[in-house]
């Protein structure tokens, strides 16, 4: 078994890497559906209450990688609670599970943005490639399952010198969302940007799905608060820089999105927001009437898209990576290459099965992707958190304690719930499936191993 590779990432390429899987294109291709999903700006409530509910997780996760710190992120922390017990074997297999069915959504997903902007500045990639009945895949779709290829090439390099890239690509984030923000703020028109429609605020059964629609795709757009956690076994100083990465993310970007959706808002008619498929686009355009700000930061954001997808791959890799490592996954996957360090097998499968999930509609990526991970990941996480603190022999280990415990982990564990329980019933049934199956493919995986 190859040697696991060594911490040489700092607090600043962790931060920069978990801000970069966060902002990339999501908030850029999201704001359309995030309006639409309660008809009008008071969907604003659901990037306020994602923030809150994000900054709690996140102080789950940095609890959890303090005390834990190694690669694969939640299947790392089931492994060292739970170890080889019936219920840490049962919990590993269905993340891992899962997560094949899940992650690769949130890559593509990261994908099909790149696609899409790039639509704006080429328009041929708006037109359909194929269609098969009621599926029907664009140019643009097309072109994001063969970005999703190249960013994967790209990423295998040996962790510092994609430390060092990641820094690189994050400063070009930060660019990108100051200049719309800036350009928002300077222009902003309180009566558009809060021009709620009649009855908008009643509290409904309506405006309580819509509701949790809104926390939905703003949970999506706020994933990967967390991301550096998956690379622990790579990190320096783990137990101080995991916990600081996690939160200094989770607060930096909550405040970056507020200021930029607010900015958007007070220049773009919401009305009008919600037909584009190139917001910030659209919206350089108008805010200053011509054509060359918006071709200027539509480059900007297909670099900052390139730089979170870039950020996933590098992340998610570690994932079949690490459970093959203990034996819970094919152990091919276990190896790194003895010059990169670097997964490469592992790399592949998440990188390829992220180029096919770019071929789905983006609503479907992630709503999917939401359904996959809220029960085994999250919700388990906040119950290993409990279990934890019931455990004098556990409670030791930890490092960093969330403050005013339980509340952060309560006020997490309801925010997901609250998604989950607003998720429409195909997505649901998706969920489910997928742990129903992962539990009878365990069943038969588990007895072949124990023999």
């Amino acid at each position: 078994m190859s040697e696991p590779p060594a911490r040489k990432l700092t607090l600043l390429p962790a931060v920069s890497l978990n801000m970069a899987m966060m902002v990339g294109v999501g908030p850029f291709i999201t704001i359309p559906l995030f309006l639409a999903t309660m008809g009008g700006p008071q969907a604003m409530i659901g990037w306020v209450l994602g923030a809150a509910v994000a900054v709690a997780d996140g102080l789950v996760w940095a609890e959890l990688a303090a005390a834990f710190p190694g690669s694969g992120g939640t299947f790392h922390f089931y492994d060292a609670v739970y170890g080889r017990r019936p219920l840490g074997r049962l919990l590993k297999f269905l993340f891992i599970w899962q997560f094949l069915f899940g992650a690769p959504l949130e890559l593509a997903s990261g994908a099909i943005g790149l696609g899409q902007y790039a639509g704006y500045w080429v328009g041929w990639l708006k037109g359909t490639a194929w269609a098969i009945g009621p599926w029907s895949v664009a140019r643009g779709q097309v072109f994001a399952s063969l970005a999703m290829l190249a960013i994967t090439g790209l990423a295998h390099r040996r962790v510092d010198v994609a430390g060092r890239l990641m820094v690189a690509l994050w400063a070009g984030m930060l660019l990108t969302v100051g200049w719309v923000i800036a350009a928002g703020l300077s222009r902003f028109d309180p009566a558009l940007a809060f021009d709620l429609p009649p009855d908008a605020l009643r509290l409904d059964g309506k405006f309580g799905m819509g509701l949790g629609a809104a926390l939905g795709i703003a949970m999506y757009d706020y994933f990967g608060y967390y991301q550096i956690c998956y690379m622990g076994d790579e990190v320096h100083d783990p137990a101080r820089t995991l916990p600081r990465a996690v939160l200094i993310s989770a607060v930096a970007v909550a405040m970056i999105y507020l200021a930029m959706n607010v900015g958007i808002l007070g220049v773009v008619p919401w009305r009008s927001a919600i037909g584009s498929p190139h917001i910030a686009s659209d919206f350089m355009a108008r805010r200053y009437a011509g054509p060359w700000p918006a071709r200027v930061v539509t480059g900007m954001i297909l670099w900052t898209g390139a730089a979170s997808t870039f950020a996933g791959v590098l992340g998610y890799a570690r994932v079949p990576y690490a459970a093959a490592r203990s034996g819970h996954f094919f152990r091919g996957l276990g190896r790194v290459g003895a010059r990169s360090g670097v997964p490469g097998r592992s790399l592949l499968l998440v990188g390829g099965l992220s180029s096919l999930g770019c071929l789905l509609d983006l609503p479907t990526v992630i709503n999917a992707l939401l359904a996959s991970r809220i029960a085994v990941q999250f919700g388990g996480q906040i119950a290993t958190i409990i279990y934890i603190r019931a455990r004098p022999d556990l409670m030791s280990r930890l490092r960093f304690r969330m403050p005013l415990y339980p509340l952060p982990a309560l006020v997490a564990l309801a925010g997901w719930v609250y998604v989950g329980a607003t998720l429409e019933r195909p997505y649901l049934i998706y969920g489910a499936a997928t742990i129903v199956a992962g539990v009878a493919a365990f069943a038969v995986w588990d007895r072949r191993i124990s023999r």
